[in-house]
């Protein structure tokens, strides 16, 4: 009987296998919509579910994980990863802030040709989530407001994104559904000509409308105060250092963004004015607030030693690094931290510490101590341990930040042009020369292999695969036919151009209340056999899904990048809706436009 019953199911399923798919598909995007549960678990279960009823069998499922669109994005976000860790992008930064201080217009239309450039080559995800720092720290600079500036680097961000095959995932995803239907693939550069087109489009409803509609104020919040994340420490010069006799602002050292020089203490007086031209002399002790990714890069400094010490010198490096939290209870509190107890009892050195929105105006040594106060301390690996027994002090951990590797930035910079180059001469496929590049970054030592690992963003790769899943599952399903025989009779009439302009409609708006990449996989393959059942070229129709999926600028939540600046800027929903409305209509008539004539 049960036999039965289940040879039912199956031949019901089996008939109306087409309707399930799109009904699957409707329970899809509500899910999208709702955010229950995060994207990447919701395509998984779509997957599953294709996999339950017996539409796709595991080989089936099993075959998306030879796809290479995945394996490339991951490659992407470690060479990405090393840029970040080989200091790469802070060197930029650091540049363009610098440049701020004479000319703060520029230095902003830099900063945002920068972001630009650098999306174009990796993946712009992690670059918005390295510049929300720097601009906030540039919107001081400029005294610009810096929710005036964020929205826009997320936008930037987007638009460089698409200039470039490698630029973004839905590219990526877009160009390996179509090589999967048999279309030929897309080259780094084929789309680059639409691509400029769109960001120009873009740069103007940006001038002539979003500045005008963001709001203004400044952050508040996790990304608002740079005490939150600085540290105070002093440098002191050795007496054999290279800095002797130059001034402060000749030191590469304070070039840096995140360097702030506060004074410079020369025996007992501290020379708080015109310090840029200040000489600096052999034992001068700068007072400088950090973060503490540079703090912990200048641990190898042979011309500064960093932090204090009471109690000997364990070096410039030390064997362990950690941080600790002064407990309220703390006898010390009140006191200087020069007089901390086990400075003297341990053969350890502050490197530096921070304290919440109140960074002491003082130096190092002279810091009062306040409960809650967080010190990075390096030490031999027996007085370390001795830490972890004070009753005074908890949360004593290895920090998990670590130093730039700015030695090897070459080396990471030359492996992405590499990948690009390679795949733009046709000399190997791009996923191969990706992880060539990884390869060569991880024999170099410019990432380490836990954090290449942790670079790759896990939700975004799932949600890939999952996806695609679901869509081998609605084209065995036939339920891609079925949405293309209903829609041909609507479509047949209509000029190729018009054809750009509808399926570039159809996608934009569904990005803006799913996700790029779920689009990207679901509407391309769609396109592919409308294009040929209408007997029309289907690669500029392609192209057209293309930038669409990464054209969501009217809500924070069709793009990782927008979701980024929504939390750092404190923004409402609607200032994206204002903001992005003009920018979703001056970029797709001005791509469709280009697809249209270039068809």
């Amino acid at each position: 009987m049960i036999d039965l019953v289940l040879h039912v199911i199956d031949d019901y399923i089996q008939a109306h296998k087409a309707v399930i798919g799109l009904v699957i598909l409707g329970f899809l995007f509500a899910g999208f919509i709702m955010e229950r549960f995060p994207a990447a678990v919701v395509a998984v279960l779509g997957a599953c579910t294709f996999l339950f009823l017996g539409i796709i069998d595991s080989d089936g499922l099993f075959s998306v994980f030879s796809n290479t669109a995945p394996i490339t994005i991951a490659a992407m976000f470690i060479l990405s990863g090393a840029l970040l860790r080989t200091g790469t992008i802070d060197a930029i930064a650091g540049f363009i802030i610098e440049r701020a201080k004479k000319r703060p217009k520029l230095a902003v239309v830099e900063m945002f040709l920068g972001a630009f450039v650098a999306s174009a080559f990796m993946n712009n995800t992690p670059v918005v989530l390295v510049l929300i720092p720097i601009i906030i720290r540039l919107s001081r600079a400029t005294g610009i407001s810096s929710k005036k500036l964020l929205i826009p680097l997320s936008f930037i961000c987007i638009l460089g994104g698409t200039t470039t095959l490698i630029g973004t995932s839905t590219n990526l995803i877009v160009d390996a559904v179509a090589r999967d239907s048999g279309l030929d693939g897309f080259g780094i550069f084929d789309i680059t000509p639409y691509g400029l087109i769109a960001a120009v489009a873009g740069t103007i409803m940006m001038v002539l409308f979003s500045s005008w509609l963001l709001p203004g104020g400044q952050v508040s919040g996790e990304f608002a105060s740079s005490d939150e994340s600085d540290f105070l420490t002093e440098l002191t010069v050795r007496s054999r250092s290279t800095a002797i006799g130059k001034k402060i602002s000749e030191i590469p050292i304070v070039r840096r963004p995140s360097v702030n020089v506060s004074a410079v203490k020369r025996l007992s007086s501290y020379i708080r004015h015109d310090l840029e031209h200040h000489e600096l002399r052999a034992g001068d002790r700068i007072v400088v607030r950090l973060d503490l990714t540079e703090l912990i890069s200048l641990r190898a400094s042979e011309d500064f030693k960093i932090g204090i010490v009471r109690s000997g010198d364990v070096g410039p490096l030390g064997e362990e690094l950690v941080e600790a939290t002064v407990a309220p209870s703390h006898p010390s509190i009140g006191n200087r931290l020069f007089d901390i107890p086990f400075l003297g009892q341990l053969n350890v050195r502050i490197l530096g510490m921070t304290r919440y929105r109140n960074l002491p105006r003082s130096d190092l040594t002279n810091a009062r101590i306040h409960a809650a106060d967080r010190l990075l301390v390096t030490g031999s690996t027996k007085d370390i341990q001795r830490m972890y027994e004070n009753p005074n002090l908890f949360g004593v951990g290895q920090t998990k930040i670590r130093a730039f590797r700015r030695d090897r930035a070459p080396i990471a910079i030359g492996a992405l042009v590499a990948v690009v180059a390679l795949a733009a001469l046709n000399i190997v496929p791009l996923a191969v020369a990706a992880i060539l590049a990884v390869g060569a970054i991880l024999l170099a030592r410019c990432i380490d292999a836990e954090e290449a690992w942790g670079s790759m963003d896990g939700n975004v790769l799932v949600l890939i695969f999952g996806m695609l899943a679901v869509g081998l599952g609605l084209q065995q399903a036939g339920s891609v036919d079925l949405i293309v025989t209903q829609l041909t009779p609507f479509l047949v009439d209509l000029p190729p151009w018009a054809l750009v302009f509808a399926i570039y409609v159809l996608s934009v708006f569904m990005t803006e209340i799913v996700t790029n990449n779920a689009v990207a996989i679901i509407i391309t393959p769609i396109v592919i056999a409308l294009g040929q059942d209408l007997g029309v070229d289907p690669r500029p129709l392609v192209i057209a899904v293309m930038f669409a999926a990464s054209a969501s600028f009217a809500t924070p939540i069709g793009y990782q990048t927008n979701t980024l600046v929504y939390a750092a800027g404190n923004y409402r929903f609607t200032d994206f809706f204002k903001a992005g409305i003009p920018l979703t209509f001056g970029v797709g008539l001005a791509t469709c436009l280009a697809i249209s004539f270039w068809m």
